[in-house]
């Protein structure tokens, strides 16, 4: 099947990792929906900079914990586009609580955000793919602690490690229809959601980091675009680790540890 994208949503491309990939799919040709939950502002600063490209916009507010609605949104997106080939499940939260301390509330709120919504998007999107009969690419953000947690994150830890789950079971019980899904697993980028919002990560020092340096968004935009574009055809039901190499320092090392120290064995 020969496989030729138009039509992406991204969602939560308001800003960070999100909007980076937007603009990144419509400079691969691609009309994108964009989404936002908080920041409209920065949602049409992203479609703005995707009719740059010469493509089409589609701006629209979800919110992936009213899960009775936001299924229908990513409905009314693909036929505002024309189609759906592409699903990028962006949107995301995440806490900062010891497990003893987690509450049931805080713990539902992220579930909700991460996987549940994630859940229902994700599965729009593919029945409208295998409807079109074009093939298509699912694609979620996960997050290095999709394969390794870390202390006072216990519901994003556990969120992230479903949605790894949930992406490994549309590859499997997808690859039929000609669709893939796929994982991004990002370690520290420059973004809103981690206080660097404009920051050049290359100006950061995180000694920690074989890379020593945060990521940047634009750098896991291009690995999101490879998945989403023909090329990626026989890759499915895998988690593409982007941290700069901090996973091979172990779960608490490479964001926090402050000296060069450890190169030295």
């Amino acid at each position: 099947m020969d496989f030729a994208p138009r039509y992406a949503i991204v969602t939560g491309s308001d800003s960070g990792i999100g909007k980076a990939t937007a603009v990144t799919l419509a400079a691969a040709g691609m009309d994108v929906g964009v989404t936002w939950l908080d920041d409209e502002e920065g949602a049409q600063g992203t479609a703005e900079e995707v009719r740059s490209h010469g493509r089409q916009a589609v701006v629209a507010r979800l919110d992936v914990t009213r899960l009775e609605e936001c299924g229908q949104i990513v409905d009314r997106m693909a036929d505002e586009l024309g189609g759906l080939d592409v699903f990028v499940n962006n949107a995301g939260t995440g806490d900062s609580a010891p497990i003893l301390e987690l509450s049931l509330e805080q713990w539902r709120h992220t579930m909700a955000t991460n996987l549940d919504g994630a859940f229902v998007c994700m599965q729009h999107a593919a029945r409208r793919m295998v409807a079109a009969g074009r093939g298509g690419r699912l694609i979620a953000v996960t997050s290095v602690h999709e394969h390794a947690p870390r202390v006072g994150s216990g519901a994003y830890t556990s969120s992230k490690h479903g949605l790894g789950g949930l992406v490994k079971q549309f590859a499997l019980e997808l690859g039929q229809y000609g669709i893939t899904a796929n994982a991004v697993a990002p370690g520290e980028i420059a973004t809103p959601m981690t206080g660097q919002e404009d920051q050049d990560p290359r100006t950061q020092e995180r000694p920690g980091v074989p890379l020593r340096r945060p990521g940047d968004a634009h750098e896991m935009a291009a690995v999101i675009a490879f998945l989403a574009s023909p090329s990626s055809a026989y890759v499915t039901g895998a988690s593409w680790v982007a941290d700069g190499g901090m996973l091979l320092m172990g779960p608490h090392g490479g964001s926090h540890l402050e000296s060069d120290a450890w190169r030295e064995g």
